[in-house]
This record gives structure tokens, C-alpha cells and sequence, in this order.
């Protein structure tokens, strides 16, 4: 007589909310935008050139790019010279930062994080998903822990079958 085993998915059954913050990460190509090709000798801004630049550059090229705005060099811009570039890239581009492409993606995350309605992990067991693919800035992780442990029951970081407890609501 052969006994078979009924195979228990302990996991499932835990009533754990597994998160994976890369769901919120930015799509689509980070192009950054560095003024430095813009300054005269590389070391200062000359208003008259840059608009002309402004009216003339062919902005299309920045569709659906997140953009961050920097300067490599050590040139002082006018904060203005920021402005504009940014009012010219918004139409075009899915979103404008100013920074690196580290910069605009924990921008990204802040953004994305602050629209979450927290109130859906109300007392609930939370599993904030470790390692993967997509790089998660650790700004997101303390932004992220921050909102949850103000609702959760508790919150773990990893994978539901080998978790770090991170915070516990005390009864």
C-alpha cells in the first residue's frame, strides 16, 4: 500500500504580504543631461549662446527618457540655466531630475512610495522583498519601513522562507 503525502505550502499559509519594491521602479531608458557641453571653455555659462542653444536643440530626442540634469564640471551655472533646461525637457521626457542616474532613480522611488495608500497593510504581516534583478535604492527600503511600520504588524526583509525580522508591533 503505497501512502501519499499531502505537500503543505506553509508560506501560503502564513498570511504574509510579500512586497517587491522593484514594482515601482522606473521604466524606461535615465539619460543624463550634462550642462558642461553648454559652457564656453568649460568653465562659465554665456547667457546669450545657451538660449540661442535652448531655442535651437532638438528636444524630441529626450521622449520618454527619464532625464537628470547635472554639471561634471567644477562651473558655477546660474540656477536659471537649470530652469530652462528643465522646461524645455518636461514636455518630451517622462520625467526631469537634477542628479545622476542614482539620484533619479531614488527620486523615482521617493515619488512612487509616497503615492502608496499604506492604510492596505493595516495590522498585516509584511515581507519586504530582498535581492533581485532591478537595483533598489536603499533610500527606498528606510522611506518604504519608515510609512509600513506605522500600520504593519510587523515587517521582514528577504524571502518569506528565510526572513531578518526588521519590526514588531508590540501588543
Amino acid at each position: 500500500m503505497e501512502i501519499q503525502e499531502n505537500i503543505v505550502n506553509k508560506v501560503a499559509q502564513s498570511g504574509l504580504m510579500t512586497i517587491d519594491l522593484a514594482n515601482y521602479a522606473p521604466t524606461g531608458e535615465i539619460f543624463i543631461y550634462d550642462i558642461k557641453d553648454n559652457l564656453f571653455h568649460g568653465l562659465i555659462l554665456k547667457e546669450k549662446d545657451f538660449r540661442e542653444f535652448i531655442k535651437q536643440h532638438d528636444w524630441s530626442q529626450y521622449q520618454n527618457k527619464h532625464i537628470g540634469i547635472i554639471c561634471s564640471t567644477d562651473a558655477i551655472v546660474p540656477t536659471w540655466a537649470y530652469m530652462l533646461l528643465a522646461n524645455k525637457l518636461e514636455p518630451h521626457a517622462t520625467s526631469v531630475h537634477f542628479g545622476t542616474k542614482e539620484d533619479v532613480e531614488r527620486d523615482w522611488f521617493m515619488n512612487k512610495l509616497s503615492t502608496i495608500d499604506y492604510t492596505t497593510f493595516l495590522d498585516q504581516r509584511v515581507v519586504v522583498k530582498g535581492c533581485g534583478d532591478i537595483h533598489i535604492p536603499e533610500a527606498a527600503f528606510v522611506k518604504f519601513t519608515v510609512e509600513l511600520s506605522k500600520v504593519a504588524k510587523s515587517i521582514m526583509y528577504g524571502e518569506p522562507c528565510s526572513t531578518v525580522p526588521v519590526f514588531k508591533r508590540k501588543s
